[in-house]
């Protein structure tokens, strides 16, 4: 994945006929890795080249939060209430951490934008589809 678009959703995150925008709502929803569930999606932002999720992994990773570009969801299950991630667990681990005075500003995005950016690229599984 390149940093260029990290902070936009990709084409068809909640399905083929339907595209993200600004009155979307995925708070509450769980969050799942390409490895298992890491939590639940506390906060977003659905704004043009801005769109993130930050998510509380505090029931995996004792009181901790992170924040995930757009990009690295690969799919919305508006039924089942999922946020499907193309992180694994350990990337998840990995990420910078969420510090709720300076996650919005420049310096933390270049941060994530660089962890998130350098991760191996992966979609989603076709078994996944179902």
């Amino acid at each position: 994945m390149t940093s260029e678009g990290l902070w936009s959703y990709r084409e068809g995150v909640y399905g083929p006929d339907e595209t993200m925008d600004e009155t979307m709502s995925v708070i509450g929803f769980d969050v799942e890795a390409v490895d298992g569930k890491v939590g639940r999606v506390e906060e977003e932002s659905n704004m043009t080249d801005d769109s993130y999720i930050v998510a509380d992994v505090g029931s995996w990773l004792s009181g901790r939060k992170v924040v995930l570009p757009a990009s690295t969801v690969t799919r919305i299950d508006k039924d089942e209430r999922k946020v499907h991630i193309s992180q694994t667990k350990q990337e998840i681990q990995d990420a910078p951490e969420y510090d709720p005075a300076t996650y919005r500003q420049s310096v933390h995005r270049q941060e994530s934008g660089g962890h998130y950016a350098s991760a191996p690229p992966r979609e989603r599984l076709t078994a996944d589809l179902g």
